[in-house]
């Protein structure tokens, strides 16, 4: 059966700011961009193998701060054969047309000890939405690592075409969730 993984953004995640530096890079190898969904009632998870991102946070001056998210969308995996095959398919993913989904945010708001939230927007499938990314931030010397979840509906971006919009065999809300390390641009 086909199915649809959750979406990126997923991107969203990146939004993962970290303290008292303008520029900051984020390690692939210490960071996870995921995504929750579910198929029957059940729920699986998945995630996304290639990003990029460019961040430009001070915790300081939020306001400031700048984020661009670029996630590959051919690179969404479930573990499921079928789930996998079919998210680059035009009724999911469709990326052939749309091999990218961007997270962009261009300021930041403090919204409580060690939390923020990125004020931005999705695109994703052509279709842009405003949307605000609430995450966690926690910086140990050089090293900082933001976390964080948000859900939407796939629908609004056109995500599970066909068959699939209802929801009766994939539910309609997707959560994409992030953990992030990064550290200070030299």
């Amino acid at each position: 059966m086909k199915a649809f993984g959750g979406i990126a953004f997923v991107i969203f995640a990146v939004s993962a700011s970290p303290a008292l530096a303008a520029g900051w890079h984020v390690d692939p190898s210490q960071s996870q961009l995921g995504f929750l969904a579910t198929q029957g009632g059940e729920p699986f998870q998945g995630k996304f193998g290639k990003l990029t991102a460019d961040i430009d946070f001070d915790p300081a001056k939020p306001t400031a701060g700048h984020v661009l998210v670029r996630i590959d969308m051919s690179s969404a995996t479930t573990g499921d054969r079928q789930r996998d095959e079919a998210l680059p398919q035009v009724e999911w993913f469709d990326v052939k047309e749309f091999p990218e989904a961007r997270f962009e945010a261009n300021g930041f708001r403090a919204a409580g000890s060690g939390t923020f939230e990125a004020l931005g927007q999705l695109t994703l499938r052509g279709v842009t939405k405003p949307l605000v990314l609430p995450f966690t931030f926690q910086q140990s010397g050089e090293t900082a690592r933001a976390q964080g979840q948000v859900a939407f509906e796939r629908g609004d971006f056109g995500v599970g075409q066909g068959i699939w919009a209802s929801g009766q065999w994939v539910g309609t809300t997707v959560t994409v969730t992030f953990d992030l390390t990064a550290k200070p641009l030299p």
